[in-house]
């Protein structure tokens, strides 16, 4: 069994600002991020453009994979497929780094993969629902044609599942067909 290198917030951050590769910070932790497919690629980049083409005039903010959010409830730093932030930005700002972090998403959006899936539907979920912000959960997978939004409700999560590509989902509010998300994606 190997042993793991525990780092604190502060050498996280200074090593992140100076990395050429994005890492998250998990309790401790530090895990690198790999690249992405071309699938998980495309159907990033469909969702913040119908995302932002939707949301603009409603004040909302469509961010890209460089952002980081922090989960002070998990200890966590990381950097979601998408994030959308609907009020005003509330960023930690820690006094030895000039990395923001944002504490205050509205819609988190993963994309999935083999590597990814467990942690994203598990791990980070659990963490995720501890931003009292959070309005909105997305799961797009990037194997099959299928998107799961899951909804804050006042007693848990309600999911909303489409797998068709006929079918569309609501992410707050934005009516999005999936054969618009998924146009270009090729399964193998």
């Amino acid at each position: 069994m190997g042993t793991k290198t525990i780092i604190s917030v502060e050498d996280y951050l200074a090593n992140e600002e100076l990395a050429e590769q994005k890492s998250e910070y998990h309790a401790g932790e530090v895990r690198m991020m790999s690249g992405a497919s071309w699938n998980h690629n495309v159907i990033v980049s469909r969702l913040i453009a119908k995302l932002t083409q939707c949301l603009e005039k409603k004040g909302c903010l469509v961010l890209p994979s460089d952002l980081l959010v922090h989960i002070p409830a998990c200890e966590k730093f990381v950097y979601p497929d998408v994030t959308v932030v609907c009020k005003k930005p509330q960023l930690n700002k820690h006094p030895n780094s000039n990395l923001d972090a944002l504490l205050n998403p509205t819609v988190i959006v993963e994309v999935l993969s083999d590597s990814t899936q467990l942690i994203d539907r598990t791990e980070k979920f659990n963490c995720y629902k501890k931003i009292s912000s959070l309005q909105e959960y997305v799961l797009a997978d990037s194997k099959k044609t299928q998107i799961e939004v899951y909804r804050r409700q006042p007693n848990g999560w309600l999911l909303n599942t489409a797998s068709e590509l006929k079918e569309s989902i609501d992410i707050l509010g934005c009516n999005i067909a999936l054969e618009e998300v998924y146009d270009r994606v090729e399964f193998v």
